[in-house]
């Protein structure tokens, strides 16, 4: 039987060539727009080196001090992080690392252009880099205020034209450091691990980060088990309700642990008093701007397989003359539709596949990797037969429905 339907729905599909074409371009323009998406959603927020530890690990990555007047917001500071997020219960590693700042070099005469992350040891202990060279730097020279650094591949290829790196130097910032690691590019998008330095916390140039309770450092805490994120969230609240303000104008400091994409969620929709983050609402907006923008082309599909299954009226009408069932009628047509919806499911596969490449090769977004993996490839097949269901059972239902003598004389209703 479903061998007789796929054959018959290739079939139908180009009597009428043109319907058939907008139908396709319709649904391969809409699975695109929306694969791209989820390919840079996944490459924002889905585990990927060298952040895979993601299931375990929760990050202090915003803060924000309330007075009565007046709030401040802003990533957390050293002092914050290391006076109430170290030995915490529940937590087997905590890491600090600072904001990646841009940098400038002089080699040869020629400006480079580089982002310089400062971190501790216990960074790289977190993080799960893959070292091309050497390997990372020790708690004893981070403790010795050690010059070293570690770089990625493309600032390998910028100051030594892509020559081993290990053993020798590169200036930023005004300091000479002795490379140590490389590592591979990590995507700007990846906020925790992107860089294309990375030095000892404390080579700064002043200890003046040590006093700061607001700055630009973040706090990794890598959790023995997600069952622990409860208790460690709360342990932190308790510490920070409990901290020592610069001065009075000030009477509250928050400064929540929570996973990357709660810290997103906070930062759109916490509000100067409320201290949840709302990843509810987050997943809402996200959910709600995909449907949104597949309700036209659902409704078109609608439109037009309506106009399709209304030519066939006489044929329904022989068909239900005959015995056939309401029930047999709607899973032919349902099983046309999902043809249809799988081809031009297809074409936008491929077509995504290229778009993802142009963005790769386009350096709009450094050092970008976009690809369709399973979790992108599950979403491209879900969307694609939610298409050929919605817009296949309702046209099935009503045409399944018309009275035999009516459908003989051509009558869609």
């Amino acid at each position: 039987m479903l061998r007789s339907y796929l054959k018959l729905a290739w079939r139908v599909l180009w009597r009428r060539t043109f319907f058939t074409v907008i139908s396709l371009f319709g649904i391969c323009f809409t699975l695109v727009v929306l694969m791209v998406a989820t390919a840079v959603l996944d490459h924002i927020f889905a585990p990927i080196a060298p952040e895979v530890r993601q299931a375990r690990t929760l990050g202090i990555y915003r803060a924000r001090m309330i007075g009565d007047h007046r709030s401040q917001t802003s990533m957390p500071g050293y002092q914050l992080l290391d006076t109430y997020a170290r030995n915490l219960p529940g937590v087997e590693r905590m890491g600090v690392y600072s904001m990646a700042q841009t940098v400038y070099s002089y080699p040869s005469g020629q400006r480079i252009t580089s982002l310089l992350k400062r971190t501790d040891a216990e960074f790289w202990r977190i993080l799960d880099f893959t070292f091309l060279e050497g390997g990372p730097f020790t708690d004893q020279d981070v403790a010795n205020s050690a010059f070293v650094a570690v770089i990625n591949q493309t600032t390998r290829d910028r100051f030594f034209g892509g020559s081993p790196a290990v053993g020798r130097t590169l200036e930023a910032d005004g300091q000479r450091f002795r490379v140590i690691g490389v590592v591979p590019d990590v995507p700007i998008l990846r906020l925790v691990g992107n860089g294309d330095i990375y030095a000892p916390i404390t080579t700064a140039k002043t200890d003046g980060y040590r006093r700061q309770l607001m700055s630009g450092f973040g706090g990794l805490l890598l959790a023995k088990s997600p069952a622990d994120f409860p208790g460690i969230k709360a342990e932190l609240e308790t510490r920070i309700r409990a901290a020592q303000l610069p001065d009075k104008q000030w009477q509250r400091l928050f400064a929540p642990a929570e996973t990357f994409f709660e810290s997103i969620a906070g930062n759109l929709f916490g509000g100067r008093e409320e201290e949840r983050s709302h990843p509810e609402r987050l997943w809402a907006v996200i959910v709600t701007a995909m449907l949104l923008f597949s309700l036209l082309p659902a409704v078109n599909l609608v439109n037009l397989n309506m106009s399709r299954i209304m030519e066939r009226a006489s044929e329904i009408g022989v068909r239900k003359a005959f015995g056939a069932s309401s029930h047999t009628l709607i899973g032919q047509f349902i099983v046309e539709n999902l043809v249809l919806t799988l081809v031009g499911g297809a074409a936008g596969f491929g077509l995504s596949a290229l778009v993802l490449r142009a963005l790769n090769t386009s350096s709009l977004i450094p050092h970008a990797h976009f690809t369709i993996n399973i979790r992108v490839f599950l979403y491209g097949l879900g969307l694609a037969v939610f298409f050929g269901l919605l817009s296949g059972v309702y046209p099935a239902w009503r045409m399944s429905r018309l009275h035999p003598v009516q459908a003989l004389k051509g009558a869609s209703r």
